[in-house]
């Protein structure tokens, strides 16, 4: 359980070769391809009857219509747990201040007298939101996925969830209720990859989306990648991990129960150590066979933390530390080391970094006001988590006057001949010959 890979005593590659170096779980999406075509594919062509007779194939659910009523929502909210309800609006409340300061406003820039450019912030019209329900239903999703929509102003979302054969073939109770308290009334009882065909198809009441968001399966990937420029996505998710960057100071206790918090998601979920500590890596692997014994999901956990997306990384400093993580791009990065806010403001690949010992993951999965929606699989050196940019466009408004334009016409002509277009060239010619006969 949680295999060694030792660092010390010699120069560390360039980041592409120590990220190769490092635990992390392979995720072939083409690998189900296959599959995953002719499934969207025959929801396309077919529409509702394919995804009902899909769902009952890969569910075990045969409803003639997938469309949550309003009726199911209302009772799930009334129903749900008095102690969730208050969770939920807690998390609510505090996503929206955090994401609330995300919104961009307009800008206009004067580049010349008589000529400006305006950037224009737009939402996309309508989107279709993924809240996973297999090994766990991901209620807290729901949250993390419409706050920020609605922030952005998206007129239209829809929510899709499986179908829990538990639940009389409707989404789990407490993503209802997550839906019910948002205002979202439309949510469909359907996963996996069908579910993302619906909204890229559109399918019985449900009407074709713009974007695509939430993590997923591996199907779901797929599928995001199928239909990735029909529709916008925001991510192609891989299984989830955390790294952790610790030194002496950190409590093993701690330590090895965030490891264990995030290979609870999955059998492939990753969780990593990088320390300089060898007394600490010590310590957390003499702590984690009773910890994970104690836990209700064992075995999966078990799996996770003895597979090769899991390890602890031995460095000779908290700077190789650093170098490590980087190379890494975790999609959650916990700092647990002296002055832990000076460490985590070096860093600079990550999906969210959680600072210190009082902010562990379990924090921004649900309660901190971050997003947990976050890039994986190294992801993070290029790409961010949602927020509500993930929904806006930025649109260019140019106006120019009459003198503006002649005042860059010899600009644009040296341009156009240089990339032999001379029609661009032309077309602001036209308009200077109509300007000298008048």
């Amino acid at each position: 359980m949680l295999a060694r890979i030792d660092l010390r005593g010699s120069a560390l590659p360039g980041p592409r070769e120590l990220a190769g170096l490092l635990p992390r779980a392979g995720t072939d999406i083409d690998s189900v391809m296959a599959t995953v075509r002719p499934l969207c594919e025959d929801v396309r062509i077919r529409g509702a009857q394919a995804v009902r007779e899909i769902t009952a194939r890969l569910d075990g659910v045969d409803a003639e219509d997938f469309a949550v009523p309003q009726e199911a929502l209302d009772r799930a909210l009334v129903e749900c747990d008095p102690a969730l309800r208050a969770a939920l609006e807690e998390a609510i409340l505090r996503v929206r201040a955090v994401h609330g300061d995300q919104r961009r406003t307009d800008v206009t820039t004067q580049v010349a007298p008589g000529g400006t450019v305006t950037e224009r912030w737009l939402p996309v019209r309508r989107v279709g939101l993924y809240v996973p329900g297999g090994l766990a239903p991901l209620l807290s999703s729901v949250v993390m996925n419409v706050v920020p929509a609605q922030i952005a102003g998206v007129e239209s979302i829809a929510v899709a969830s499986p179908p829990q054969r538990d639940h009389g073939g409707l989404p789990d109770p407490g993503v209802l209720a997550a839906c019910a308290l948002l205002g979202v009334t439309e949510v469909y009882a359907v996963g996996g990859a069908q579910a993302i065909a619906v909204f890229g198809y559109g399918a019985g009441s449900c009407e074709p989306v713009d974007m695509v968001t939430g993590p997923g399966n591996v199907y779901v990937t797929a599928a995001k990648r199928l239909l990735r420029g029909l529709i916008g996505i925001d991510s192609e998710a891989g299984p989830t991990e955390v790294a952790i960057l610790a030194d002496d100071t950190a409590d093993p206790a701690h330590v090895a129960a965030d490891l264990i918090s995030q290979a609870e998601h999955d059998p492939l979920a990753g969780a990593v150590l990088v320390t300089p500590s060898e007394a600490l890596a010590d310590a957390v692997l003499a702590l984690v066979p009773a910890q994970v014994a104690a836990t209700k999901h064992s075995d999966r956990i078990t799996i996770a933390l003895d597979g090769t997306q899991s390890g602890i990384v031995l460095v000779d400093d908290l700077d190789a530390g650093l170098r490590v993580v980087d190379a890494y791009a975790a999609e959650h990065l916990e700092i647990q080391t002296r002055d832990a806010h000076a460490v985590a403001m070096r860093v600079r690949n990550a999906g969210a970094i959680f600072v210190g010992p009082w902010s562990p993951v379990s924090l921004g999965d649900y309660c901190a006001g971050s997003n947990h929606v976050l890039p994986t699989g190294g992801c993070a050196r290029h790409s961010s988590g949602l927020s509500v940019q993930s929904f806006l466009r930025g649109i260019h408004v140019v106006e120019y006057d009459e003198q503006a334009l002649a005042d860059v016409a010899t600009h644009i002509d040296a341009l156009a001949g240089a990339e032999d277009l001379p029609a661009h060239a032309a077309a602001v010619r036209v308009r200077q010959s109509g300007r000298s006969s008048t």
